[in-house]
């Protein structure tokens, strides 16, 4: 079992993930790559002290960027993580 800080690396705050928040009561999060559905589900219960339902999980590539030069560079691949909690728990984000 991984530190509960290694799975959970930031907020994701969108006009998206703001509406989620208001109709479904969901959290978005970015987090490790590694990271399973269960590891992440245990890693906001025990920061937020909060009872998560579900977690649903989508994974993002690399992408190829250039910038005013020949050469490309690549952006780092990521994960992100979209967690339901039990109806009446919140995060306070801000």
């Amino acid at each position: 079992m991984r530190d509960i800080y290694s799975v959970i690396d930031n907020v994701r705050l969108s006009e998206k993930s703001t509406l989620l928040q208001e109709v479904n009561n969901e959290y978005v999060f970015k987090v490790d790559r590694r990271a399973n559905k269960l590891e992440i589900k245990r890693a906001v219960e025990q920061a937020f002290g909060v009872k998560v339902v579900g977690v649903r999980t989508a994974n993002y590539n690399g992408k190829m960027k250039r910038v005013r030069r020949a050469d490309q560079g690549k952006t780092a691949a990521w994960k992100k993580a979209m967690v339901r909690l039990k109806d009446g728990d919140s995060i306070d984000l801000i």
